[in-house]
């Protein structure tokens, strides 16, 4: 099935121009920017202060929660006091479970966002059993509930986004097609052929979830499945709950930017559990990376070799802890620091106690460390290799256990005894000629530019000839700003990862930033593309004028509780509606569920509710030792 354009060359999906108010969306128009109030929509001098701050940062569509009908009859008050102020930018009012309040909306402002999981269906967790006839009927009294908004969207002129989340499938998807991105397509294009039908195309979709890889798949087989129906609507991209910091926007970099290396994508939201205007600088970097992007000419691909739409990580030789089963490697680099020192392993996760005479290696520790033409004078950590340029290696360490040659031609492979060989390609400009590579060898691949359609074409073609030899991914960045280096980073790396390649990661960036930040931001790129586990994860939704407390404050508070957690998975939701469904893989949840009251959840089941705030965050640590997923912090 195909889902863009070209798997080798990126242009842009040429989707259908959608009218929004003043602006247009879709066609040949620019990535939009977009953004979501926190404020309570019936607080309307604080929607229209927050609004304007996020129009004033380059916010191009402005979304507000209306779960009732009065916060949808507010929208045209804060319509009008934006207008008032000299504000004309598009509104967007947020629906979840009340057609009346949609309805009243689409009267009031541009556009209109419903979620066709809780739009007509509810969501109870149930497993329901349906034939064709029954599940027939269901589709029937579905379009009868949606039909009335279509109609009036139509009449009115206003736009609207079907938007399907992960976590918010309909008890109905759910029993016929599980918890996938075949049942979040088919979730919109049932909504979407009733629009159809009624000939109303001022239509935007998304496919959100948490979960980078079925966030992209889904999107992916949505493009497929319209051009098999001769639809092309335009596509809103984000990874809901993304969460904060870094985290939050190593994970959208991962998920949008494996859309937008191949031309999808007509407007994003990078959602952050921040305040809604810090999130337009971080989108508008996303989309200027692929802006700036050198493209090279790749030759086609006649047969694509795996499968772009379900997750297979590519089978590898095993060379110690590098390729098949384990996870991707992590690679630091200090090849440009002279006189290296023990102090300078720390920034890579390796601590030196010189009253114990002990290296301690942390959870986020690299594997490797190239130090290229560099001396390294001290005993290094026995289960940390040092990767030498090969010359180097000849001379001073060709006889130590844990240093191992960087080759730059496979001619001189044969003239070491090294247990692992690291062979630099480019492959861009590589013959594919590897099947007679000697079986000790790692390849540390770098590309000239079109970094997605480079690798994709190359791992292809070594899936084709049957070649298992491990890959390292060599990401070549040129950034002193951290934010930038975080999604640059993640934006290539991602759809790689995503579409099971790669058995290793090593980013090397012309200035200096941190190497403790930098290294962070390398198991951050795995852990968002869920290729290896190595901290808490956090799903943590943006807030909105829907939640019950302080999102932020919240967040940090169990974070900083939590985060020794490895591979625990906390939902952190504002209210209901991000509730269990938002939260779909999480282990545990923090849902707020009335003011100053909290639900806590053990997977999808409430286990206690109507916490006190105040305890809420003890509780869930209570809960969490209670089935055995809590540990104490180490005390190294």
């Amino acid at each position: 099935m195909k889902y863009c354009n070209s798997l080798t060359k990126r242009t842009r999906f040429k989707t259908r121009e959608v009218k929004i108010g003043n602006l247009t969306l879709g066609g040949g128009a620019p990535i939009r920017i977009q953004s979501m109030t926190t404020a309570d929509t019936m607080d309307t001098k604080g929607s229209v202060e927050e609004s304007i701050r996020m129009i004033d940062a380059g916010c191009e569509l402005v979304r507000l929660t209306a779960p009732s009908k009065k916060e949808a009859e507010n929208l045209g008050v804060i319509k009008a006091e934006l207008l008032a102020k000299g504000y004309d930018t598009p509104l967007v009012a947020d629906i979840h479970f009340t057609p009346n309040a949609a309805e009243i909306a689409a009267t009031k402002i541009e556009k209109v966002r419903v979620n066709p999981g809780n739009y007509a269906d509810k969501k109870k967790f149930e497993e329901i059993e349906y034939n064709d006839e029954s599940y027939q009927a269901e589709l029937e009294r579905i379009e009868k509930k949606f039909t009335p908004l279509v109609l009036l969207c139509k009449k009115e002129g206003t736009a609207m986004r079907i938007g399907t989340n992960h976590g918010s499938l309909s008890d109905r998807i759910l029993s016929r097609y599980g918890d996938t991105p075949e049942g979040m397509v088919e979730s919109a294009m049932e909504f979407l052929r009733i629009c159809r039908k009624h000939d109303f195309h001022e239509i935007v979709i998304s496919m959100k979830a948490s979960n980078t890889l079925v966030m992209v798949q889904a999107y992916r087989m949505l493009v497929a499945v319209m051009m098999e129906e001769g639809m092309n609507y335009p596509l809103h991209l984000g990874v809901t709950e993304a969460g904060d910091g870094e985290d939050g926007r190593i994970k959208s970099a991962v998920g949008i930017g494996a859309l937008l290396a191949d031309g999808l994508g007509d407007t994003i939201r990078v959602s952050l559990t921040e305040a809604p205007e810090y999130e337009i600088p971080v989108a508008q970097k996303l989309v200027n990376i692929y802006e700036e992007e050198n493209n090279v000419d790749i030759s086609a691909i006649d047969s694509l070799k795996y499968d772009p739409f379900h997750y297979t990580r590519r089978d590898s030789i095993e060379l110690h802890n590098i390729g098949h089963k384990h996870v991707p490697v992590v690679i630091g680099d200090l090849h440009t620091t002279e006189n290296i020192k023990p102090s300078h392993l720390f920034g890579f996760g390796h601590n030196y106690a010189v009253e114990l005479d002990k290296w301690n290696q942390k959870d986020l520790a690299a594997d490797y460390i190239y130090v290229g033409q560099q001396q390294v004078d001290f005993e290094t950590p026995g289960y940390l290799g040092i990767i030498c340029d090969l010359d180097n290696y000849t001379k001073n360490y060709a006889n130590k256990d844990h240093f191992f040659p960087l080759h730059t031609s496979p001619e001189t492979l044969s003239q070491t005894n090294a247990k692992i060989n690291f062979l630099k390609i480019n492959v861009n400009q590589y013959d594919f000629k590897l099947i007679d590579l000697p079986k000790n060898t790692v390849l540390i691949a770098e590309t000239e530019g079109s970094f997605t359609q480079s690798f994709r074409k190359f791992f292809n073609t070594l899936v084709i000839e049957n070649i298992e030899t491990p890959v390292i991914l060599n990401l070549k960045l040129n950034t002193s700003d951290l934010e930038h280096y975080q999604l640059e980073s993640g934006a290539m790396a991602g759809s790689v990862l995503i579409d099971g390649f790669g058995d290793g990661l090593f980013i090397q960036n012309e200035q200096h930033l941190p190497h403790l930040a930098t290294t962070s931001t390398a198991f951050g790129i795995l852990q968002a593309t869920r290729t290896r586990i190595s901290r808490t994860e956090y799903i943590s939704c943006p807030s909105c004028g829907r939640t019950l407390f302080d999102l932020q404050e919240t967040t940090a508070k169990i974070r900083k509780s939590t985060s020794h957690l490895k591979g625990v998975k906390i939902g952190i939701m504002g209210c209901i509606v991000n509730g269990p469904g938002e939260m779909a893989d999480a282990d545990y949840g923090y849902v707020g569920t009335g003011p100053g009251k909290i639900n806590l959840y053990k997977e999808k089941e409430v286990i206690k509710r109507n916490v006190p705030e105040e305890e809420a965050v003890d509780a869930l640590i209570d809960l969490i030792k209670s089935y055995g997923d809590w540990n104490e912090v180490s005390s190294q």
